[in-house]
């Protein structure tokens, strides 16, 4: 009941602002969730003997979500550099010839890069082609997801990577892609009318991928350290990072697809 509470909750909320809240709102909630999903990182990588300055990891990644949603504002390439290096110079501040130190220079920036960018692209398409646009991907992961878990425990058989998610199946991601897809090409019919057939199939194909694959990540992770979730923030749910790892992969492809592919289909 704990989870179905808090799902309902979250769905309410989240949903809520993203589909009556103005874009300046929806990005500001954005910068909240890769705050906290910084602070989740910090403590994944800290786990790993990587350790991450949450503080700064958090305004890290919170101002590359915002360089790159922010219309009209040109900071994302000069925001990203500086990040890349800050974290090595804070290194170099610290003044420790330690084993861990390529970690602690490393894995901010990743860490930052990581949330930062998916973040603030799917920011970026609220901004320039507004709220339907922006929740396709959305949609495509959760109808995705609910069929992996329905065709697994219905046909499950093969395990898809036992290392790091023994409870995913060959089946359940087979079923994931096909529904999936089919629920992507679908809503773009309404969205993109204009757009051939097979490639709103493949674009919809490449987004479900990209979430198994992102999910994945985020599972490897937390196999590493050792831990089930990556917090307990969310009742039943574990963490932010639990909750977005499957669009950490998928909306840069999407942001990049909008630019470049469909508006010129």
């Amino acid at each position: 009941m704990t989870r179905v509470a808090s799902g309902i909750v979250l769905i309410a909320v989240i949903g809520g602002a993203a589909w009556w809240g103005s874009p300046a709102l929806v990005t500001a909630l954005a910068a909240a969730v890769a705050a906290l999903g910084a602070f989740e990182f910090a403590a994944l990588a800290s786990a790993l003997g990587a350790p991450c300055p949450r503080g700064p990891l958090a305004v890290a990644a919170v101002v590359i979500t915002l360089a790159l949603a922010w219309p009209g504002v040109q900071a994302a390439v000069p925001v990203v550099i500086a990040v890349a290096l800050a974290f090595p110079l804070l290194a170099v501040g610290r003044g420790v010839p330690s084993p861990d130190a390529l970690a602690r220079a490393a894995a901010p920036v990743f860490g930052a890069l990581y949330l930062g960018l998916p973040l603030g692209a799917l920011m970026a398409v609220r901004w320039s082609w507004g709220r339907e646009v922006m929740l396709l991907p959305i949609a495509a992961v959760i109808v995705s997801d609910t069929a992996q878990y329905y065709t697994g425990r219905t046909l499950g058989r093969r395990q898809l990577a036992p290392a790091l998610s023994p409870k995913k199946t060959i089946e359940g991601a087979l079923g994931g892609i096909v529904i999936g897809t089919a629920a992507f090409a679908a809503l773009t019919a309404w969205v993109w009318p204009q757009t051939p057939v097979a490639l709103r199939l493949g674009i919809g194909m490449a987004i479900v991928a990209l979430g198994i694959c992102g999910d994945l990540f985020e599972s490897l992770l937390k196999r590493a350290a050792g831990v089930k979730d990556s917090s307990a923030l969310i009742p039943g749910h574990g963490g932010v990072l639990d909750r977005i790892d499957a669009l950490l992969f998928v909306a840069p492809f999407y942001y990049v697809v909008l630019r470049y592919l469909v508006q010129s289909a």
